[in-house]
């Protein structure tokens, strides 16, 4: 049996009907929430006349934000590998005394 939810998420103004699964759905409801509070925030402070526009302008601060996230992720793992580098030369000098 398909354990899928019915749920209607609304983005600028327009209602998308989805079938997703439970564990989703406060995922989904927080990104439309999100997005929407976006779309007002690009509509006050740019004069931005079209809908397709403003969406597009969310699109892109999401999409970077998850680049952003992948680099500083990708950063740290560098920095991680770089200080257990050096910790295994710390502990390979030791026991070699």
């Amino acid at each position: 049996m398909d354990d899928k939810l019915k749920i209607k998420i609304s983005i600028a103004d327009r209602v998308y009907p989805l079938n997703v699964d439970p564990s989703q759905e406060e995922g989904l409801r927080s990104a439309s929430k999100k997005i929407d509070a976006m779309m007002r925030q690009f509509e006050e402070n740019y004069a931005v006349r079209d809908k397709q526009d403003v969406l597009a302008m969310c699109a892109l601060q999401f999409a970077a934000q998850v680049e952003q996230k992948q680099l500083d992720k990708s950063a740290d793992l560098d920095t991680a590998f770089e200080r257990l580098k050096q910790m295994d030369e710390k502990v390979s000098a030791l026991l070699e005394k």
